[in-house]
């Protein structure tokens, strides 16, 4: 019997239904987190380039609206440090961090949910491990403790366990993928933060000192 029959998963007893279940829910989740993901990370070395070369035009509103078309954290932490660009470092920087603050439970969304699909698998799993051992003794017990009795009780003591790290693996894998990715995300939002909020205090206002007018937000 090869072991990717997949009908040999029947003999595993009522915890099977429910880890296919588990099973569904954590595949949903991670395609659904991965596609998010890689929609709003962007170049943002390349996105803020183009933003300092609009910048350096005193187009602060053409760059706002950039900010506004471009998907993803890294394009609001850029547009609330435009929005204070007149204001001093400890203003911008607030309001900085704040707007990553906003952002962040965003990128974090249902990646618990996957955590718990990972950690409740495996139990799951010995659940229904231990009711496959419960039969193969009540087998025992009340005297009819054919072959085929123990075997179904064994079956479906070693399929639940084999189901359950089958769903708990993945999961743990693909949270530990979707952690990784926010973290990317995260560092480009720190990265361009610091990066726009240095060029408005510095370049930005040296310029804007010899340029009696300015584009205003």
């Amino acid at each position: 019997m090869s072991i990717l029959d997949f009908t040999l998963f029947s003999r595993g007893g009522p915890m099977i239904a429910v880890l296919a279940a588990l099973g569904l829910v954590g595949f949903v989740i991670f395609v659904e987190r991965t596609l998010y993901l890689h929609r709003v990370q962007i170049r943002s070395r390349a996105f803020l380039d183009g933003i300092k070369n609009i910048l350096a035009k005193r187009r602060l509103v053409e760059a706002l609206t950039v900010c506004e078309e471009t998907p993803g954290p890294v394009a609001a932490v850029v547009k609330a440090a435009l929005l204070h660009a007149d204001a001093d470092a400890g203003v911008m920087r607030f309001h900085v961090q704040e707007a990553a603050i906003v952002e962040l439970p965003g990128l974090e969304r249902r990646i618990g949910a996957l955590a718990a699909v990972a950690q409740v698998a495996p139990l799951v799993g010995l659940l229904g491990a231990v009711l496959g051992m419960i039969a193969t003794f009540l087998a025992f017990e009340r005297d009819y403790a054919t072959a085929s009795a123990l075997a179904h009780g064994m079956w479906q003591a070693l399929l639940s366990a084999a189901a359950g790290l089958l769903v708990a693996i993945p999961a743990h894998l693909g949270r530990h993928f979707l952690n990784g990715r926010v973290r990317a995300v995260v560092g480009d939002m720190e990265w361009s933060g610091n990066e726009i909020m240095r060029y408005l205090l510095t370049e930005y206002r040296a310029g804007s000192a010899g340029v009696p007018g300015g584009d205003a937000p």
